[in-house]
């Protein structure tokens, strides 16, 4: 494992190994927390990923699953790693979730949009105006200015040596939606352009003319790993809260959904030169 893996993979990547070690025991949850002298929900929440177990839990778990020493010493490790703590942490109060952490793991990002230009790709002055829009009015001046620092630490992602690819598909009204008037908005889509022209970044447009099509039930992410290990998470932000979708059954129809959407895109080309025109006709009006 990547001594560079996030605390958040680590923590999944635990909960996974010790569920699949109670299921191989052929014991149930309920007779764990018997055996242990837990709760019920101690153990659901260790192996969900809800509780960070700590090494002397992760110990007792391997002795009550007979695992071999290496097994119970890499366990034990991991518990210790899950502890770490990632950059992130010093925007505990803008982040929550665990999203960000999945995001700086992962190796290939695919997202569709269909409101906003996406966090990474994010100007200053545009995520600025993103933040003040959702905040209650007045809304702190110092709040807004610490979550856009907040995302532009998160920007520097995709420049970092072992930046993941990411694949961006735009709806259309992304890039003609004047968020924060016509020059902080030529201004991101000035960054859209810089951005594209990454070998890491791929950003396509899906057209008005397209019609009906496979994103019109909203937004998504899709996440993948380097592990194999790591399964791809599908992620959908909302207003009454986030999803994270694990189940490989539900994850391949977000990744079919997907390549669906890009099969209606405009191509990279075409796209880059619609983000020209709409630059062009906002700087005019």
């Amino acid at each position: 494992m990547s001594p560079f893996q996030s605390p958040t993979v680590r923590l999944r990547r635990l909960a996974r190994e010790l569920r699949t070690m109670r299921e191989r025991s052929g014991l149930k949850p309920e007779e764990v927390a018997a055996r242990l002298g837990w709760s019920r929900s101690k153990v659901s929440r260790i192996e969900t990923g809800r509780t960070r177990a700590s090494s002397a839990d992760v110990a007792d778990i391997c002795d009550l699953y007979g695992a071999d020493s290496p097994v119970r010493a890499g366990l034990i490790q991991l518990a210790k790693d899950v502890r770490q703590r990632g950059w992130w942490a010093a925007y505990a109060d803008v982040f929550t979730g665990s999203y960000i952490g999945l995001e700086d793991e992962a190796v290939l990002i695919r997202q569709w949009e269909v409101q906003l230009v996406p966090g990474l790709l994010q100007t200053e002055d545009y995520a600025r105006a993103v933040i003040s829009a959702g905040r209650p009015e007045p809304h702190d001046t110092g709040d807004v200015q610490r979550r856009v620092m907040a995302r532009m630490a998160r920007r520097t992602l995709l420049s970092r040596s072992d930046a993941p690819q990411l694949h961006t598909v735009l709806d259309e009204g992304v890039i003609r939606r004047p968020i924060g008037g016509w020059e902080a908005m030529c201004g991101q889509l000035d960054a859209l352009q810089a951005a594209a022209r990454r070998p890491n970044v791929t950003i396509r447009v899906l057209p008005y003319s397209a019609g009906a099509h496979a994103g019109l039930e909203g937004a998504f992410t899709i996440l993948s790993f380097a592990e194999d290990i790591d399964p791809d998470v599908a992620y959908v932000e909302g207003t009454a809260g986030d999803v994270y979708v694990e189940s490989s059954e539900h994850v391949d129809r977000y990744k079919m959904a997907f390549a669906r959407i890009c099969d209606a895109a405009l191509p990279p080309e075409d796209s880059a030169r619609l983000i020209t025109e709409v630059k062009g006709r906002l700087a005019h009006d």
